[in-house]
């Protein structure tokens, strides 16, 4: 239990920070210097160009220091740093970090106005602006531009994410959190406005514009439905990431697109060359997929630190982020194939497994593991996801078991490079599949895990369903894993190319995988080249084969050219584990600023050397408050003090402590929400399902249909009970939760094999009467029989 005293501390702070006077102030009373977050978004194809502008104005009678830390995409490219005050533009340079940092803080020793972006050395969604000896009474506007990628989704959108919420980072004892200066505050009291709008350009005709936040009617620039505009409501309350999802007629399309290089920069230069993306969608020979199918351990590894005591929107009746695990973890269990292996491991300042090591699938095993996650609470403190990762890659993997991680968390991890870089040295024993639950998820933890471990990141948020994107995950690891991936590009004499991304380690049926390339060299506008995917399943090799246009297209902005430095950015980056390479360093720096792409080892520096005033005085530091935490049923978010962390283990799980007991901050949520039950049918029935795919035929099941056992007894066409159930079941799926078959169908993949399984049984005489008996009509071959 929470100290008293804490509590009531906790209660008095957020009492205080809720009633600040009128106007831009600090939770200590001190006016903020930011006013207003302006964005505007152009979305070409599959590529963002993102340009914020933030307006700072010193109401104060001295000078001041503003010091602003917020999330970014971890996939971000920044490219662009400019500031204005006073009339004078001043462009930011890119330079070495530390320089970077020197330039910075001689300017404002000597009374001089100066800027600097950086990105953080332990997590690249996290970005830190300072703007220095702002005089009082002055303005300065700062604008900063990126491009990034869209993550395509399970139901084929693209996805766009502004993240807003940047939630505390839990950092071991004996280092420093990312977000321990950060000031944070609830969505409903950010004292600065923010406003968005997008323009959208895309290939292929826009069908339609989702978000999680209210926007204004979209607005078509064309008739054919290919350009469009749609804003940010002018109310939005900072409370949630603003995601934005993009339906378009034809979303998987490979394609080639090539972008002109820099006039004035060296042929034979990045910036120079012609830059080509590629976007592949392998398409795998179906029978040789099921020729490879193999069973697998599948290791479950749960976030049950007390921040996913939270709502997973802001509705009401929304679930808790455990209680939606809870459900997840039910429909993945019976979803397993027989004959796999698997285990759950729980986490948070201690971590426990639900068996010592992984365990046969059965029937006895499933039940064992459904009444353990039943009893699973958000109660096992912060967020130490290291030491159970050392725990899994320490054991042996299973012969002829390829082992599948799957990570649920909320991300609120500070050392992500660490986690990151132990993923990367097992990353030939396994593939990561990551989930970003809730609002304020590292993106960089997410997306690096299951980069660096050949798997597939997914982020749920809003009214999302973990289920359904679960579900995407598990058919991906239950594909045969790729091996061999290379390409070849097939080009006019003279003309070569060089790979900017790292090597393809994974490919899954469908999934889009992107790739960046320079080609140097003399390219003729009226030729066309072609690039071949191959790979090998098993011991088959195959060719996926693409054409496409030499005529690169004219883009002054070269964002294809800041992605494809950014990719090659992050490879170097990636080949550095543990201590620093210098001659890797070197080589980032250099590109980095000749680019004019960021990196974690480059700072864009700003100094106004035009203003001939000096200010002199004591220099006031404010920051800038950000929201820590999405409101709506997860409370005020607040950081304590604790001297002990509880050691109390759940029962029927194996335990293990994370060292001894010590000092750390950690963050609670402060009244999390009562657990309720689901009251879901559907996961009612999905739970009486067996190992094997079987329903047996007792009151509980019939309930659910709506029937007395009796009645369901009775309008049986055989004498095979189970079957009966089984079929039934099958028809109830179909009839009355359609919409949800991204959900169910692997478990109703398992029935179907079980029914056919079965001798002697007149499976469309079965198939009928429960038809006649749930009042519908479904063919049996819709069924799958």
């Amino acid at each position: 239990m929470t100290d008293p005293n804490v509590r009531r501390g906790v209660y008095q702070h957020l009492a205080a920070t809720m009633n600040h006077p009128c106007g831009l102030r600090t939770e200590r009373n001190e006016p903020v210097p930011l006013k207003s977050v302006s964005v505007e978004v152009d979305v070409q194809g599959h590529v963002a160009s993102v340009s914020s502008t933030l307006q700072y104005e010193n109401q104060q009678s001295g000078p001041v220091e503003a010091i602003f830390t917020f999330p970014m995409d971890s996939n971000a490219s920044v490219y662009r740093f400019l500031a204005h005050i006073g009339g004078t533009e001043i462009e930011g340079q890119l330079r070495e970090r530390q320089e970077a940092q020197e330039q910075y803080d001689d300017a404002l020793s000597s009374g001089q106005q100066a800027f600097l972006l950086e990105e953080s050395t332990e997590s690249s969604d996290i970005f830190q602006l300072r703007v220095g000896s702002l005089p009082p009474g002055e303005s300065a506007s700062i604008s900063l531009a990126y491009v990034t990628e869209l993550a395509v989704q399970a139901d084929d959108a693209l996805r766009f994410c502004l993240p807003i919420v940047l939630n505390p980072r839990y950092t071991p004892a004996g280092s420093k959190s990312v977000t321990s200066e950060v000031a944070g505050v609830s969505g409903d009291a950010v004292p600065y406005t923010l406003s968005l709008s997008v323009h959208i350009y895309s290939p292929s005709p826009i069908q339609s514009v989702q978000s999680n936040c209210v926007l204004t009617p979209l607005d078509f620039l064309c008739p054919d439905h290919t350009e469009a505009k749609v804003s940010l409501s002018p109310d939005h309350k900072f409370d949630r990431d603003v995601e934005i999802l993009l339906y378009c007629s034809q979303p998987h399309q490979p394609t080639v697109i090539l972008e002109g290089g820099q006039s004035t920069a060296s042929p034979g230069s990045l910036m120079g060359d012609t830059v080509a993306m590629l976007s592949l969608y392998p398409e795998f020979p179906a029978a040789l997929q099921s020729s490879l199918a193999s069973c697998g351990e599948f290791i479950f590894l749960v976030d049950r630190s007390g921040s996913m005591s939270c709502s997973m929107n802001q509705s009401q009746t929304s679930q808790s982020r455990i209680e939606s695990a809870r459900d997840t973890l039910l429909l993945l269990l019976k979803s397993l194939p027989m004959g796999c292996y698997f285990n759950i491991y729980g986490f948070g300042s201690r971590y426990n497994s639900f068996f010592p090591a992984s365990v046969e699938y059965t029937q006895t095993t499933m039940e064992s593991a459904l009444q353990k996650a039943k009893s699973m609470q958000a109660d096992l403190g912060g967020t130490e996801i290291l030491q159970p990762l050392q725990e899994i890659y320490s054991k042996p993997c299973l012969p002829s078991h390829p082992r599948q991680l799957f990570v649920f968390t909320d991300g609120e991890v500070g050392n992500t490079k660490a986690v990151i870089d132990l993923v990367k040295r097992h990353a030939l024993s396994h593939r990561c599949f990551t989930f970003g639950i809730g609002e304020g998820a590292s993106s960089a933890l997410v997306n690096g895990m299951a980069k660096h471990g050949s798997g597939h990141p997914q982020f749920i948020t809003g009214a999302d369903r973990l289920q359904s994107k679960v579900i995407q995950s598990l058919q991906f690891a239950l594909q045969p894993a790729v091996k061999d991936i290379s390409l070849q590009w097939n080009l006019p004499a003279g003309v070569s190319t060089t790979n900017l991304s790292p090597p393809i380690k994974t490919l899954f049926q469908g999934q889009r995988a992107l790739v960046y390339a320079q080609l140097t060299g003399q390219v003729d506008s009226c030729v066309t080249g072609s690039v071949s995917l191959l790979y090998a399943l098993g011991e088959e090799v195959v060719k996926n084969d693409l054409s496409f246009s030499l005529k690169p297209k004219e883009d002054s902005s070269l964002l294809l050219h800041r992605l494809g430095a950014r990719a090659a950015i992050l490879a170097m980056e990636g080949d550095v584990q543990g201590d620093v390479d210098s001659g890797v360093k070197e080589k980032v720096v250099e590109l980095s600023v000749r680019s004019g792409v960021s990196s974690s080892y480059t700072s864009f520096i700003a100094v106004n050397t035009e203003s001939k005033q000096i200010l002199k005085g004591p220099l006031r530091r404010r920051v800038i408050p950000v929201v820590f935490a999405a409101g709506g049923g997860c409370g005020r978010m607040a950081c304590r003090k604790m001297s002990k962390l509880s050691a109390k283990s759940s029962m029927g799980f194996s335990s293990l402590k994370l060292g001894k007991s010590r000092s750390v901050v950690e963050c609670d949520s402060i009244s999390p929400p009562k657990e309720k039950k689901s009251g879901d049918p559907m996961l009612d029935l999905i739970g009486l399902q067996k190992a094997d795919g079987s329903w047996d035929l007792h009151q509980s099941f019939t309930s659910i249909l709506g029937k007395q056992k009796e009645e369901v007894a009775k309008a049986m066409p055989g004498k095979s009970p189970a079957v009966w159930a089984t079929v039934l079941a099958l028809l109830w799926l179909h009839g009355q939760k359609a919409d949800f078959k991204d959900e169910w169908r692997f478990l109703a993949m398992k029935a179907i094999s079980w029914i056919k399984a079965q001798s002697g049984v007149d499976v469309p005489k079965f198939v009928k009467a429960g038809n006649s008996f749930l009042g519908l009509q479904l063919e049996p071959q819709v069924l799958g029989l």
